[in-house]
């Protein structure tokens, strides 16, 4: 934070006593202090505040009409889940923890003392600016959030496409060989469950896979090794055969602990009827 930052705050003194406004106007100004402004109608304060959010206000705690504390409770309406910049100025002692209480955030005596008014504006100016960039860096991590978010929505949708322009499905499991993810429409395709893709038939299923080649596979994923355009057959009850490409590679986490597979397939079925023909 920039020493310049807390000069140029903006500062806004509620007192119904004209001198004590002058008073502290003459204290601010002669710190460095370059945008202060006042008024003497505690009515309009917080209309004030709503148009213009100022870093501190220095509230008087006794004004006739409309006290210190009903101002207050009117500008925490305003800003309701945020720093509420209040200072209040007080001559009676009791007064000063009801304020603390009722959501200023630090107090200052009459008669001024200078030091201290000094040091309590600049410690308040420092938290309530800190908290004005702690807000914007939140604002602005919600919005890289939302925009990363978004193109990564942008990408899975491109991947699903190329998936199904490349492929007919693609394919994930866990470590335990069950199917976590599948894109595409082979499910319609073989008229099965997916964790029967690659899983050794039961006695009630009438399609079966080529022994033979599924071993091979097995062997490919037991010694967790990359496969590519791995072709298999597999059998349906009519007499007819489909071929199919698989291609598949391991997945690890970032301490090397194999998590599972993923890959793509295609049905080559109609390739290996025009290439025997």
């Amino acid at each position: 934070m920039l020493r310049s930052d807390i000069f140029n705050a903006n500062l806004l003194i509620v007192d119904d006593q004209e001198a004590n406004i002058h008073l502290l106007e003459e204290i601010l100004r002669s710190a460095g202090y370059t945008r202060i402004a006042s008024t003497q109608n505690p009515y309009e304060v917080c209309e004030l505040y709503r148009k213009i959010r100022y870093d501190l206000v220095l509230l008087d705690l006794q004004m006739p009409g409309m006290d210190g504390f009903q101002v207050l409770e009117g500008l925490k309406t305003i800003e309701t889940g945020g720093y509420l910049p209040v200072l209040v100025i007080t001559a009676q002692p009791d007064h000063k923890l009801h304020a603390l209480q009722a959501g200023a955030k630090d107090f200052i005596s009459k008669p001024f003392d200078l030091t201290e008014v000094q040091t309590r504006i600049h410690n308040m100016l420092e938290v309530r600016l800190l908290y004005k960039q702690i807000e914007s860096d939140n604002k602005l991590l919600e919005q890289t959030v939302q925009a990363r978010t978004a193109a990564l929505r942008e990408s899975e949708a491109r991947f699903r496409r190329l998936v199904e322009l490349s492929s007919d499905w693609y394919w994930e499991q866990d470590e335990t060989g069950h199917f976590t993810k599948i894109y595409g429409p082979v499910l319609e395709m073989l008229g099965i469950e997916v964790d029967d893709l690659l899983a050794e038939p039961t006695k009630t299923q009438a399609a079966h896979w080529n022994k033979e080649e599924r071993a091979t596979l097995e062997g490919y994923i037991a010694a967790r090794r990359p496969f590519l355009d791995f072709v298999y057959r597999r059998h349906n009850p009519e007499g007819s055969q489909q071929y199919f490409m698989i291609s598949g590679e391991p997945m690890f986490d970032s301490s090397g602990r194999f998590t599972g597979y993923r890959g793509v397939g295609k049905d080559i079925t109609g390739s290996i009827h025009a290439a025997t023909q």
